[in-house]
């Protein structure tokens, strides 16, 4: 869950049409982002999932969803010291949450339309 009033406060000095711009580059690299991470997840390849993972928390952050960046942290930790214990359930978890984020963040834009 985006926390609206971090968000902006943050991007209160920027252009609206390039906080539209954060978003929907967020949005539509999402799937890819995802599916990427998943497939790196059963093929238990752990330093593609530290590296998705850190990619993911970082763009992540910028929308202030403490739920979300705090799970792509953890699998991000799991994947740098090479613990593939438990990242089915973690990915999971991540989805659900930035899916939430996605329908935040379509609702959001609307705003700075």
């Amino acid at each position: 869950m985006i926390d609206k009033a971090i968000f902006t406060s943050n991007y209160e000095i920027f252009d609206k049409e390039i906080v539209k711009e954060i978003i929907s580059i967020y949005i539509t690299e999402y799937p890819d982002r995802m599916s990427k991470l998943e497939d790196v997840i059963k093929a238990g390849n752990s330093d593609q999932i530290y590296k998705i993972a850190h990619s993911l928390k970082g763009v992540t952050a910028n929308f202030f969803d403490k739920e979300s960046e705090d799970l792509a942290r953890t699998i991000e930790d799991k994947g740098r010291i090479n613990d593939l214990s438990g990242l089915e359930d973690l990915f999971i978890k991540l989805k659900t949450s930035t899916d939430r984020l996605i329908v935040e963040l379509k609702e959001l834009i609307k705003e700075y339309s």
